[in-house]
């Protein structure tokens, strides 16, 4: 690591635009991924990457300046995941009949803001005390390949990103636009009275996020799909009056029924997440309250430097603010702004604590996010409900301070992520920072319009087939069965719940026994409460990662060896993506989809043919020896 950053460039006007401009790239991708998957990728190494090749174009750049770069990148990401999580219910329950910009553009800000606020007096706890507990994994992946692109000037093989992004995007305009491929294969059958569902989804982009996540959690999610649709459909209904359609009446089984159970086993996962952390959480708190003694900068190493406990404090004094102005707007009532904002300040920095530290051990893919939303969805209706509220004003309070906490909570694990590569390529945190800042602040400036947009254009809107929402679909449940006239299947919730013990114990039993193979809680339950056709792209995706891992005898370690494919996989996503964007412009424009009028068994042949081309392509990209060198 390198001790004298100051003599290497590395915050300039040419690293804020390309770093902000990233940031809006990549969070408008991930809230199209976010909607369609119910989860969203980290986009450090790929903004990495093209900040490295965009430096070298014009001229060079150093390891500092893209590092900033995806600093600021990755900020818009990881605001997407918060947003697409939450807002979306507000529409799903019928308070909005379209998105609120102002509200949801300072919701987004405010919650991004305090997630790195809080997050940055934590440095010392989380990344520079327990560095050898907490080894943050995407950090040390991203640092390795900053260093890697500065070995070599060969720019040969940094052209996979392009590559991918241009497959991904072709594959969504023949199934949004031409119409030439279908965008799914499913099918279900009726066997003794009992719905069987099998299908899939034809998406190189939930592809490359198996690949990116890889095999273990992708098994984990398919496990939950398999147990949701697959065994749990079949015993819980009957399909009697579905005989017409059994794909209908699956469908309708588990969007009532059988993601409540992933609900159950994500507020447990929740609960143990926070229990897991609690030393944690401690030392966190002490650190907070001794960053308030002041201490000169100047006696503080560049790269050992954080924002200033006095802006710190000034800058969430402004976001509690407009918070609590942002609740009374909504809600009117100044008894429910007072608690709500009260619970969101006490929440947001519980969870960003949690969140930090989990990243720490298990990285992004695997952070608990949705189920500590979940817990702060709960906790927060239960409590306003005691204290008497009811109707809309319960549901949009109760939303609100999910919304917050869940943008807080995906912000400061990226956070931590990004600190942790910084220090080890001799970063400046306090640079870094202000990076996450200016990225955030960009970011929440185009989180409502691309979701209106998507929201108005893609046929059934948000929350229909194509783009599923399902945890803002869930939170609505939750709100609407507090206040409303819903009626949560409490039943469900304590399947899932003691489902979630038991896997609990298994992954215990199995970190006893030092297994590579980990029964994490959270994707079981995400695999529950997504469409069972995502996991199935998402498991092929991770089997082909685990075969290039078997068969590589190099004696490399395995980021280097799949890194190849890691960013053919971004490429497909940002492809992906995007040209799902593009076609929301177009369609908004008033240009229709083109509708030819092809026999429906060659449309299904051609997409097997195409789905199992790109299988292929990935495969066979990833494989090669080729390594990515900046």
């Amino acid at each position: 690591m390198s001790n004298n950053s100051t003599a290497i460039p590395e915050l300039n006007l040419r690293v804020i635009i390309l770093g902000l401009v990233l940031s809006v790239v990549m969070g408008s991708a991930n809230v199209y991924l976010g909607l369609k998957a119910g989860m969203t990728v980290s986009a450090s190494i790929p903004a990495a990457v093209v900040g490295m090749l965009v430096l070298r174009y014009f001229g060079g750049g150093s390891i500092l300046e893209a590092n900033q770069i995806q600093t600021a990148a990755s900020a818009g990401e990881s605001l997407a995941a918060g947003i697409i999580f939450t807002m979306p219910a507000l529409i799903l329950i019928g308070v909005w009949q379209e998105f609120n910009m102002f509200l949801t553009t300072v919701i987004a800000f405010t919650g991004g803001l305090l997630g790195i606020l809080f997050m940055i007096p934590m440095r010392q706890v989380f990344i520079v005390k327990n560095e050898d507990n907490l080894q943050y994994p995407e950090g040390l992946a991203c640092a390795s390949v900053l260093e890697a692109g500065q070995e070599s000037d060969s720019s040969e093989n940094a052209t996979a990103i392009i590559k991918g992004a241009l497959l991904g995007g072709a594959f969504k305009g023949l199934i949004s636009f031409a119409g030439v491929l279908k965008g799914n294969l499913e099918t279900a059958m009726l066997s003794g009275n009992r719905i069987f569902f099998f299908g899939g989804d034809i998406s190189p982009a939930l592809l490359a996020v198996g690949f990116i996540v890889r095999l273990n959690v992708a098994v984990l999610i398919f496990i939950g799909g398999f147990l949701g649709w697959l065994v749990g459909i079949p015993l819980i209904g009957h399909g009697l009056e579905h005989a017409a359609d059994p794909v209908e009446g699956a469908w309708e089984l588990w969007s009532t029924k059988i993601r409540y159970v992933g609900v159950g086993a994500m507020v447990v996962g929740g609960i143990s997440s926070i229990f897991r952390v609690r030393k944690g959480l401690v030392d966190a708190i002490k650190i907070l309250r001794n960053s308030q003694i002041s201490i000169n900068q100047s006696d503080i190493p560049s790269n050992q430097r954080d924002i200033p406990a006095k802006s710190i404090n000034i800058f969430s004094a402004i976001a509690v603010v407009l918070v609590g102005g942002v609740y009374y707007y909504i809600t009117n009532d100044l008894a429910i702004t007072v608690v709500t904002t009260v619970i969101m300040i006490i929440m947001a920095f519980f969870f960003t604590a949690v969140a930090s530290y989990i990243v720490g051990l298990v990285g992004n893919s695997n952070s608990p996010v949705s189920g500590m939303t979940i817990t702060a969805v709960l906790f927060t209706g239960g409590l306003l409900y005691i204290f008497g509220f009811s109707g809309t004003e319960g549901m949009v309070a109760t939303l609100g301070v999910a919304a917050i906490v869940c943008c807080a909570a995906c912000t400061s694990g990226d956070v931590c992520n990004d600190l942790k590569t910084g220090q080890i390529v001799g970063a400046s945190p306090y640079k870094q920072q202000i990076m996450q800042i200016a990225g955030v602040a960009v970011a929440s400036l185009v989180m409502a319009p691309i979701m209106q947009l998507l929201h108005e254009t893609t046929p059934g809107g948000i929350g229909g087939r194509e783009l599923a929402a399902p945890q803002a679909g869930l939170f609505a449940s939750l709100a609407n069965g507090f206040f409303g006239d819903g009626v949560l299947p409490w039943n469900m919730v304590a399947i899932g719940s003691a489902l979630g013990v038991i896997i609990l114990i298994g992954d215990s039993f199995l970190e006893s026994k030092n297994s590579t193979f980990r029964l994490h809680l959270m994707p079981v339950a995400v695999g529950m409460y997504l469409p069972f056709g995502l996991s199935t792209p998402i498991l092929i995706g991770g089997l082909l990662a685990h075969f290039i891992l078997a068969d590589d005898n190099s004696g490399e370690d395995s980021d280097s060896v799949l890194q190849k494919g890691v960013l053919l996989s971004s490429g497909l996503i940002a492809g992906e993506s995007l040209m799902g964007i593009i076609l929301a412009f177009v369609a908004g424009a008033g240009i229709q989809r083109l509708s030819p009028s092809l026999n429906p068994n060659l449309v299904t042949g051609l997409t097997l043919l195409a789905a199992v081309g790109t299988i292929w392509w990935l495969y066979n990209g990833a494989k090669s020896k080729n390594k990515i060198i900046i």
